[in-house]
Parts: C-alpha cells; sequence; structure tokens
C-alpha cells in the first residue's frame, strides 16, 4: 500500500489518460484532445502505433503484395512472357522496416500537433484511496477518466521446446526467407503467413488439430482455401496437435506431434523455423483489479452486450 502514502505532488493529473498507443488508443485520445480540449496523454512501452502498425496488418500487406509479385511471376509463363528472377528478402525487409518507422514518426508527429502527451513505459493501476492510480515506471498518473486500450500478443503454449518456436511478431524479424518452415495454427494469421512463406520460396508445413483451416468462416471459404493450399505444395498436417518441439544436431527444429484419438505420433522435421499462429491473448495483467474491473477466465475484460464495463 506504498502508493497511497505518497506525497499528492508527485502524481501527474490528466483529463483523459489512454492506457495503449495502438490505433484505438490513438484516435480516442487525438479526437478527446483537439476535438473536446481534454488534457490527455498516451501510455505506450513500444512503438507507437500497436500491433497493427508495427507487426500486424500493415507490414503483413506488404509482405502479401510481395508474394503477389511472386505469384504474377509464376503466372507470366502462361501468358507467353520468359522472366528470370531472384529475390531477395532482405531487400524488401529493409524497405517494410523503413516504411513502418516513417509511419512511426508521423504518428508521433500527429500526437504532438494535437498536444497529447506521449508517456514511455509499462502500465499498470497500483492501490489508492483517492480513485484510479496508474504507476509508469515508477511515476504516478491519474485521470478523470481512463480507456484501457492496450490489445494483445500472440499466444505461446507451454509445451516443452516452445521458445524455440517464433510468433507473428517474429516472424517480421526474420533476417531471410527460411529454406524450410512450419506454421502451427489454423486462424487466419496462420494461413496468411504460411501463404506468404510458401510463395515465396520456402518449404512450408500447416499443423492444424481438425481437418480444415478457418472453420469459424464460411465452408466454402474453408474448403476452397484448404484445396488451393494443397496445390500450392504446402504440406497440411491435419487432426495433430504438437507435443513438443527439439532442436536437432544441425540446428533444425522438429516438430513433434500426436495425431487422433489414438494418439499417433508423427513428426515434422528439418525445420529452419517454427510458428506458433494459435491464437492471442489479452494484455490485461495491469493491475485492474485495484479499479474494480473484472476479467473473465481468457483474462479478457468483462462487459456487457454493448461493450460497457460495469
Amino acid at each position: 500500500m506504498k502508493y497511497i502514502h505518497r506525497m499528492a505532488a508527485a502524481i501527474q493529473s490528466f483529463d483523459y489518460l489512454v492506457l495503449g498507443g495502438g490505433s484505438g488508443g490513438l484516435a480516442s485520445a487525438r479526437r478527446a484532445s483537439s476535438r473536446f480540449g481534454a488534457k490527455t496523454a498516451v501510455i505506450e512501452h513500444g512503438r507507437i502505433g500497436g500491433t497493427c502498425v508495427n507487426v500486424g496488418c500493415v507490414p503483413k500487406k506488404v509482405m502479401f503484395y510481395t508474394a503477389s509479385q511472386a505469384e504474377a511471376l509464376h503466372d507470366m509463363k502462361g501468358y507467353g512472357f520468359t522472366v528470370s528472377h531472384s529475390f531477395s528478402w532482405p531487400v524488401i525487409k529493409k524497405a517494410r522496416d523503413d516504411y513502418i518507422k516513417r509511419l512511426n514518426g508521423i504518428y508521433d508527429r500527429n500526437l504532438e500537433k494535437d498536444k497529447v502527451t506521449k508517456i514511455e513505459g509499462h502500465a499498470k493501476f497500483v492501490p489508492s484511496d483517492k480513485g484510479p492510480l496508474v504507476d509508469v515506471d515508477g511515476k504516478l498518473y491519474t485521470a478523470k477518466h481512463i480507456t484501457i486500450a492496450t490489445g494483445g500478443r500472440p499466444i505461446v503454449p507451454t509445451v516443452p521446446g516452445a521458445e524455440l518456436g517464433i510468433t507473428s511478431d517474429g516472424f517480421f524479424d526474420l533476417e531471410d526467407l527460411p529454406k524450410k518452415t512450419t506454421v502451427i495454427g489454423a486462424g487466419y494469421i496462420a494461413v496468411e503467413l504460411a501463404g506468404i512463406l510458401n510463395a515465396l520460396g520456402s518449404d512450408v508445413s500447416l499443423v492444424i488439430r481438425r481437418d480444415k483451416a478457418i472453420r469459424s468462416f464460411d465452408s466454402m471459404l474453408s474448403t476452397n482455401l484448404m484445396e488451393e493450399m494443397e496445390a500450392a505444395k504446402i504440406n497440411i498436417v491435419r487432426h495433430s496437435q504438437v507435443e513438443k518441439l527439439t532442436e536437432e544436431g544441425d540446428g533444425t527444429i522438429t516438430v513433434h506431434t500426436v495425431t487422433g484419438e489414438g494418439k499417433k505420433q508423427g513428426t515434422v522435421p528439418g525445420n529452419n523455423v517454427v510458428l506458433w499462429a494459435i491464437g492471442r491473448a489479452p494484455n490485461t495483467d495491469i493491475g485492474l483489479k485495484h479499479v474494480g474491473v473484472q476479467l473473465d477466465a481468457k483474462g479478457n475484460i468483462k462487459a456487457d452486450d454493448v461493450r460497457t464495463i460495469h
């Protein structure tokens, strides 16, 4: 309870405080300040722009367009063209990273233009008997209104050797195209990254728990996707769960699976990269109990049908 006894002068106050510098948090903060004149601050521990700008939608689309160029080159022979080409992953990685840095700068300048204070660090609610109190690396803040826009993070399972794999975040750190990749997961992030890597020349396997990927989508889309992925020579490992990852003497990674009710064991050996794409978890381990916000078993903030928190 040490926070309760700190001097009030050590607490910086705002009209509006936003936890999270992603798309939602930034839009809310800028509007509160520029349109309504609220004294506003955004707290962010990473690069400004959040998942979408830095390790999500935006750089993924760059890689999608890159893969699309590879597909177009593949199709040119059928239109009478003879094309000789090579692909350099480092070239597109540098161009993509430079583009993202430019976007980071635009976001920072927009915050300055709209007079929004940017606070860098990890935010968490701490005990207080005088309203909500937010600690950011030892500095204290409070506000009349606070928005929680902390987003989520990729899930890594607790199986042995899980740390040998990367997530969608790590995909954007790859310095070169892996020769062989196994993607684990059946959601749209899994199939997007598997498709991109396959189109650019990686030997890709996709490990899924059921018979199809993106099963929550329209069944026609799911069925057609599986047919197209197999036609593209992506190895689909169905009805399988990952038991463990092991690193071999040559530095490659083996994915050990169990399949079906009989728990038949299998392996996908020789991987340069194994990518976990099994879902995302909310970033809500920020002391929300101190402000009376309840979480469900998965860490999601409980809300009613119109997303109001009581």
